[in-house]
């Protein structure tokens, strides 16, 4: 027998379904306001199954899915990790 699933433990379940189906909302939404009204959905059904303690963890996640798939204003990269080390301007060359 299994114990049943935490609230944190849906909440993540959510969080993921969510992560993996947005390749297939965003394909298969026929314009920009189909694809935000699901997302907003989505959304507010995940934060209202969120307890008060879990709360600002789990709309840090889903901004950071939100501006990953273009849904919420922000960065989608945070820096450049160049392939090579910077050029020592003193060894000739």
């Amino acid at each position: 027998m299994h114990d049943p699933p935490t609230a944190i433990e849906r909440i993540q379940a959510e969080l993921a379904a969510l992560e993996a189906e947005m390749p297939s909302l965003q394909k298969h939404a026929a314009n920009v306001f189909v694809l935000a009204s699901a997302w907003a959905e989505r959304h507010d059904a995940i934060i209202f199954a969120t307890p008060p303690g879990l709360r600002s963890e789990v709309e840090a996640r889903l901004r950071r899915i939100g501006i990953r798939w273009g849904m919420v204003p922000g960065r989608r990269m945070t820096g450049q990790f160049p392939a090579l080390p910077p050029r020592d301007p003193g060894a000739g060359s």
